[in-house]
């Protein structure tokens, strides 16, 4: 016997049988598909509507700097999730944007903004700065793909408010040397 009770094995063949004569393998492959294909659809919308999409290499981080990171980006209406390469690469196509399939490789996180590109960019390029496993694998800037470089590139930018105080300073420096120069024309055609 060898520990096996005989009496088992009938039971279990029966129980097999009944689960492939009632279509049991059927309907659940049918249901996990229709599941699929629906997360697709709503992913493939999401990547539509987007402004940003970045995906990343989320390997050799823990659960408390993924919370953190998930925090910081929730605080500027960003999504962050881990999705299977092969849904997000059926979303891609559903969506009809070509160019990622080399990027989808290994464990993929995708970041989604419908509102700015800047502040997503910044909080992933800073944050796989402190993390060395972490990197950007690539994504879709307003509706094009854009290779790891470029988003980098746009994540070494100052902000919107930086860049608008710069412009101010800039525009009062000059409107200030104006208004002393018209000065000097004004008191020298006083004194002549």
């Amino acid at each position: 016997m060898n520990g096996k009770n005989p009496n088992f094995m009938p039971w279990l063949k029966l129980g097999f049988y009944l689960y492939k004569l009632l279509g049991g393998e059927k309907m659940a492959s049918e249901t996990v598909l229709k599941q699929k294909q629906a997360e697709v659809t709503a992913l493939a919308e999401k990547i539509k509507s987007a402004k940003c999409i970045l995906l990343t290499e989320y390997r050799g981080i823990n659960v408390t700097d993924v919370t953190e990171l998930r925090a910081k980006l929730r605080s500027s209406n960003t999504e962050y999730k881990v999705i299977k390469n092969n849904i997000i690469r059926r979303a891609l196509a559903e969506a009809g944007i070509e160019g990622l399939d080399d990027t989808l490789i290994g464990p993929t996180a995708i970041i989604i903004d419908n509102e700015d590109y800047l502040a997503p960019s910044k909080a992933i390029y800073e944050y796989s700065k402190a993390n060395d496993f972490y990197k950007i694998k690539g994504g879709i800037i307003d509706g094009k793909v854009t290779a790891t470089e470029e988003i980098i590139a746009l994540a070494k930018l100052p902000s919107k408010e930086v860049l608008i105080a710069k412009l101010a300073g800039a525009l009062l420096g000059n409107i200030s040397k104006l208004a002393v120069a018209l000065d000097q024309v004004k008191m020298q055609k006083e004194n002549a």
